[in-house]
């Protein structure tokens, strides 16, 4: 028996409307697909019936399946001549250890492909009516983790985040608030910027939340905003208010996800 393929598929931020094309093709002719925990579950309804599940979640600091056994699933399915999707929320190269994966597979003599997805540094601010870019307001864009590998020194280089980017989007960071808070303003960002927080990024249960660099932290305790959470920061938050589009859409029941 010949070795299978390997299809590392983003499956995007929530809203099952945003996986792209190709990606429901690929899990339409899967033979086995390794899921994450924030991967929509009605995704799964376009696969084969014959095609077999295996949940690969990882909660903040609670994780079902070790990196290290997920390597070992996706070789062994794969060396039985089966098509494997890994499906990963948002986009698998963002912050999804894709590349990680792909690596394992390299080393393996495994036929793979990568099948981006809509990562939510994009989508979840443009459902909260924010735009990462705008001519007036922000003419850079970074994205950022918010939390750092177990036992490394944070490597983030703050003061050119600080100074050198327009818009900042922080993935994974809801914990890490305070220190993200405290790290920007020694490096001298104003503590009047502005930053949301976005809860959920465009599933039917989004809800954001709008501060300043000084003041956000409050309220996201205030609010008790939780994982997944997407942290924006710069000018273009301001726009929310006016361009704030997702609570007429909510009250459309086919759109609102199953919690």
């Amino acid at each position: 028996m010949g070795k299978g393929k390997v299809y590392i598929v983003g499956a995007g931020p929530g809203d099952p409307d945003l996986i792209t094309v190709k990606a429901t093709k690929c899990i339409a002719k899967a033979d086995v697909i390794l899921y994450d925990r924030l991967v929509n579950r009605d995704l799964l309804l376009y696969a084969k019936k014959d095609a077999k599940f295996i949940y690969c979640g990882k909660a903040p600091g609670k994780h079902c399946v070790s990196q290290v056994e997920i390597h070992q699933l996706i070789i062994s399915k794969s060396m039985e001549g089966k098509m494997v999707v890994r499906l990963k929320g948002g986009d698998p190269f963002i912050f999804g250890r894709g590349a990680e994966e792909a690596e394992e597979l390299v080393n393996h003599g495994i036929q793979f492909e990568i099948v981006p997805g809509i990562t939510s540094g994009i989508a979840a601010p443009a459902y909260a009516g924010i735009p990462v870019t705008h001519r007036e307001w922000g003419s850079s864009f970074a994205i950022v983790t918010g939390q750092r590998k177990t036992g490394k020194l944070d490597n983030i280089h703050w003061h050119h985040l600080a100074h050198g980017v327009d818009t900042i989007a922080i993935y994974m960071g809801i914990n890490n608030l305070p220190y993200i808070c405290s790290q920007l303003q020694s490096c001298g960002m104003k503590p009047q910027t502005s930053i949301a927080v976005i809860e959920q990024g465009t599933t039917g249960f989004q809800r954001t939340v709008t501060g300043t660099i000084e003041t956000i932290v409050e309220v996201v305790k205030r609010e008790r905003i939780s994982n997944p959470a997407m942290i924006v920061i710069g000018e273009v938050v301001k726009l929310s208010g006016e361009l704030s589009w997702l609570s007429e859409r909510t009250k459309d029941k086919e759109f609102v996800q199953k919690k």
